[in-house]
């Protein structure tokens, strides 16, 4: 699979806030970069603790559930979206269905 806007992770990684998940995005990107997902199904069985919210959206725990990183999915074309990520307790304000990039 191909992320995009890889480089917001690891801007976040630097972010003093977020620094402690740095080394879960990294797992993170290095299973989802070896990953080929054909559908949502398919996801869910190779990482049981992502939620799949719709036909392209997903939450994935990171470090424990202590962060949470939204994307979205485009399983045809193998992409991955970065959408939103952040501390669990930012999670809890946002509308999972309807944040978009940057919002």
């Amino acid at each position: 699979m191909r992320i995009i806007k890889e480089k917001t992770l690891w801007e976040y990684c630097r972010n003093g806030r977020y620094s402690v998940a740095r080394a879960s995005l990294q797992v993170w990107i290095y299973l989802v970069r070896y990953s080929e997902w054909r559908n949502p199904a398919d996801l869910k069985s190779r990482l049981k603790s992502a939620s799949i919210i719709g036909a392209k959206r997903v939450v994935f725990n990171i470090k424990g559930n202590e962060f949470r990183l939204v994307v979205d999915v485009e399983y045809k074309h193998r992409i991955v979206y970065v959408v939103w990520f952040g501390a669990h307790t930012e999670y809890d304000v946002i509308d999972v269905k309807t944040i978009r990039y940057g919002g």
